[in-house]
């Protein structure tokens, strides 16, 4: 408390609701500081970050109180070196840029086209709650190909999934639900692994020029996307491929959601920089940089020191929380000048952090901001005077994640 004292006055409620102040001022005074209310170190000075999230060796993620691998077990988000490798690498073909431009670009553009069409004639609506969160499950509905399930039972796993993650967070036990709908996601996993096997060897039939062979084209032609799952089980067993799977559900809802309600929150409270995205569609992208710089859906991410270590000033000890306040490296002055404005003309929003650094950079970086780009863009155009609802006005919290709790706009 004497070393760092506005970390020892710093509240995990304040951190929650508007962070901001408080972390200019740690970033100013005590880039590395002590928060009793953390029980860690968080660090809020960009080039500080880098550090942390580059040094794998030194800060890890594979520690036993990360409570994601609590839920779901260890997963290329709570594993480091050649596990890590070997966990990320089954999963990482289909979100490269072109891949993701190829397989997901036109079926964004359908399901962005069909929430739209149910939302126009209403006149006002919660876009985050009818549009965001609902064009974010059905991606990771279309990009894990899981049989038998559809976008409200991905997204009634993920939630009881988040719950439980969120739970042991709090220190509180875990709802049973969290365990039973990672059950039931690691059961599709298999069935769809399964089914995926099946079409192969039908396949492989045809080949041979067997009795099989028009039943194993017809299979295949009305099987479900399993590719993803299928290839990932070809290195890794079906408990990783699920555990997996479950990280890549989460990862893929929450912050894309943020990103998407974010970014649109952003544009709707500047009309001067909404009327340069309309005059200038290329600006469009540097406007969701900015948003994921000024308010990224992740917050904060942990990791934990594997030995005794400098950073900055502050002496850290084996077994210390590090937390990295992305949110605050993201509005670091000797980077970003003026960094509270937002600006969609920045011309270097790009070297925000909100998908992290190092070897835990978001896989689905790619298509988070395909899904974004073309959200926003159907968005604009397709809502006349598209604004706030001056009656229910709203602003992003979360001490992790952060996002509005709803985004009610009108339009026409």
């Amino acid at each position: 408390m004497i070393a760092f004292p506005l970390g020892a006055r710093t509240t995990t409620a304040e951190l929650a609701r508007d962070p901001h102040p408080r972390l200019a001022e740690l970033r100013a005074h005590e880039p590395v500081s002590w928060l009793p209310a953390l029980n860690g170190w968080l660090v809020t000075r960009r080039d500080l970050a880098l550090d942390v999230m580059r040094d794998a060796e030194t800060f890890t993620v594979d520690d036993p109180r990360f409570t994601t691998a609590q839920v779901v077990g260890p997963s290329m988000l709570s594993l480091d070196g050649a596990e890590h490798t070997r966990h990320r690498e089954p999963f990482a073909a289909p979100f490269r840029p072109r891949e993701v431009r190829d397989g997901f670009g036109e079926f964004i553009e359908e399901e962005t086209d069909r929430l739209l069409t149910a939302l126009e004639p209403h006149g006002a609506a919660d876009l985050r709650r009818d549009f965001a969160g609902p064009l974010a499950v059905a991606v990771v509905t279309k990009a894990l190909g899981l049989v038998d399930t559809d976008t409200g039972t991905v997204l009634s796993w993920y939630d009881a999934i988040v719950r439980a993650v969120s739970d042991l967070t709090a220190g509180h036990a875990v709802d049973p639900a969290g365990p039973e709908a990672y059950a039931r996601l690691r059961a599709a996993v298999e069935s769809t692994v399964a089914e995926g096997a099946t079409v192969a060897e039908a396949t492989d039939a045809e080949a041979e020029g067997t009795a099989v062979a028009e039943a194993a084209t017809e299979a295949e032609a009305e099987a479900p996307t399993t590719s993803l799952l299928t290839a990932a089980a070809d290195r890794l067993t079906l408990p990783e491929v699920a555990s997996n799977a479950a990280v890549l559900m989460f990862g893929g809802i929450e912050t894309t959601e943020a990103m998407i309600t974010n970014a649109l929150l952003h544009l709707l409270q500047h009309p001067d920089q909404l009327a340069l995205v309309r005059g200038d569609s290329a600006l469009l992208d540097g406007a969701i940089e900015e948003s994921l710089r000024l308010e990224p859906g992740a917050a904060v991410v942990d990791r934990y020191a594997t030995r005794d270590t400098t950073l900055g000033r502050a002496a850290i000890r084996k077994g210390d929380l590090v937390t990295v306040s992305l949110a605050g490296a993201n509005r670091d002055p000797a980077v970003f000048p003026d960094p509270d404005r937002f600006d969609v003309r920045r011309d270097n929003s790009r070297l925000q952090l909100a998908f992290a650094h190092g070897p835990h950079y978001c896989l689905a970086a790619h298509l988070a901001r395909l899904e974004t780009r073309i959200a926003l863009r159907h968005l604009l155009d397709r809502l006349p005077a598209l604004r706030l609802d001056p009656d229910r006005p709203t602003a992003p919290q979360g001490l992790v994640f952060r996002k509005p709790p709803s985004l009610h706009v009108r339009w026409g």
